[in-house]
């Protein structure tokens, strides 16, 4: 929660003078990630959970990683682009949540339980933040484009 609280102190130009988000920011953001790892361990939707969570956090934790590499090259605008990856991978949290009470709300009809349907939600929620924000990123907002040479 703490990651998500400050992240937006992080990205947003208004706040970009202040200092002390990205110095709790990457710090979080590695927590989060390592525990991540951890909790995948016992996974209600078996290997295809765990494959869904092990490939976003490691997408997570890769992003997070670029975005404090461009920072200490003082490329202000790739570390932020970076910065909304690694934020709109951890939000695909929340979205898999209303995924799952699809599958909930229509588990009569599938006759799919808990354990068939979670890897599956998992997946899907990622999957679709990222979507998000890579075409975001990429074609939907001009001001945070990147002049490639």
């Amino acid at each position: 929660m703490g990651f998500v609280v400050v992240a937006p102190f992080a990205i947003f130009r208004r706040f970009s003078g202040a200092a002390w988000p990205e110095r709790l920011l990457f710090p979080l953001g590695a927590i989060v990630g390592l525990t991540a790892y951890a909790m995948c361990v016992d996974s209600v939707g078996g290997w295809i959970e765990r494959s869904a969570v092990l490939f976003f956090n490691s997408l997570f934790l890769f992003s997070l990683a670029r975005a404090w590499i461009y920072k200490v090259r003082g490329c202000s605008l790739l570390k932020r682009r970076w910065l909304m990856r690694a934020v709109g991978v951890l939000l695909g949290i929340a979205t898999t949540r209303p995924v799952m009470g699809v599958f909930f709300a229509t588990s009569r009809l599938t006759h799919l339980g808990p354990s068939q349907f979670f890897g599956i939600a998992f997946w899907i929620g990622f999957s679709i933040n990222w979507i998000v924000v890579e075409s975001w990123l990429r074609f939907g907002n001009r001001s945070v484009q990147v002049v490639q040479h």
